[in-house]
């Protein structure tokens, strides 16, 4: 059976290469490089000068702005923060999660009305994984100075907190849109309320190609000075589809195959835009250890030291390369 899946695959990829293709590309922010347990925010450090500044990862831009009075005021930053347990403002780079979509570092932070744009070109959208900030998260499940238990004291109040994205066109904001909802309490029964504390996949194929796309948020909970829920939202894996080409112009396979965290001390994530068949492990004197089809491999049992990983892809690539276990 596996042989004859390998070969309808094969045969896949031969038409592909015929007639073309559309090439994924996945905006994972592991392209980026941070420290252990920081951000990026678009800081100029010490300046007191307004700036804006972009980061870029597959063909996602993400702009953002830093006020010159100190702050993050707008856009994007990019995180790799582990802590989902302290509330409040101090914590509003951290994902609910402790971390991006399949254990992954990196991941994006967005606020109200951010922009994401696609390298200055029409570009058709896949979608991405999402999911709450630990500031937001723990605002809506407890309440602070600003926002209100989500709820109510009853536990009945119909409060939500809703994620609305919207395509822009030939620099036209499209009237479309998509919407998701960060947290909900509308239910007669109680028990479906729910506020999202894990990645969830968005689905944006429905907006066609767009030339970058605008991030609204709006909630329930609003006062005298707008919306009290705090106004920020995790975003990983953003997935784009190019333009049709053929598959002599289509990014070497070496070239799409990413291994990280790199060293890695338990779990190692395999990922390229290309169907995987296999990942192999193997020490230093070539013995193989790991053979595996899966994208996430454990190598916690394994010993300190060197080893190489060799992926296979279903059109028969083959790459090489080196990793460090710690």
């Amino acid at each position: 059976m596996k042989n004859l899946t390998l070969k309808l695959k094969l045969l896949s990829l031969a038409i592909i290469a015929t007639f073309g293709l559309k090439a994924q590309r996945i905006a994972d922010l592991e392209n980026l490089t941070l420290q252990v347990d920081t951000f990026y925010d678009g800081s100029m450090g010490t300046s007191t000068v307004s700036s804006s500044s972009s980061f870029s990862s597959g063909d996602c831009v993400f702009p953002n702005k830093w006020s010159e009075y100190g702050y993050w005021e707008s856009g994007w930053a990019y995180s790799n923060k582990r802590d989902s347990v302290t509330a409040g403002f101090g914590n509003q780079f951290s994902a609910r999660t402790g971390k991006g979509y399949n254990g992954s570092v990196n991941y994006a932070i967005g606020q109200n009305g951010s922009k994401l744009k696609f390298n200055g070109k029409a570009t058709q959208i896949g979608g991405f994984y999402v999911t709450n900030s630990t500031y937001a998260t723990l605002s809506m499940q407890q309440g602070d100075l600003f926002a209100k238990k989500f709820g109510g004291a009853t536990g009945s109040d119909p409060d939500w907190f809703k994620l609305k994205i919207q395509k822009y066109a030939e620099g036209t904001l499209a009237a479309d849109s998509v919407t998701f909802y960060l947290a909900d309490f509308r239910f007669a029964d109680n028990t479906q309320d729910y506020i999202i504390k894990k990645w969830e996949y968005v689905d944006l194929s429905s907006l066609g190609n767009a030339d970058s796309l605008l991030f609204t948020l709006s909630s329930s909970d609003v006062g005298n000075f707008g919306m009290n829920t705090p106004a920020y939202f995790c975003l990983d894996d953003f997935t784009t589809l190019n333009t049709t080409t053929h598959i002599h112009d289509v990014e070497p396979f070496e070239n799409t195959v990413i291994l990280y965290p790199n060293p890695v001390v338990k779990s190692l994530t395999v990922h390229s835009d290309r169907p995987l068949y296999k990942v192999e492990v193997f020490n230093q004197v070539g013995d193989l250890l790991i053979t595996s089809q899966e994208h996430k491999l454990d190598l916690s049992l394994l010993s300190r030291g060197i080893y190489m990983v060799r992926v296979t892809s279903y059109d028969g690539n083959i790459v090489s390369k080196r990793i460090i276990k710690e």
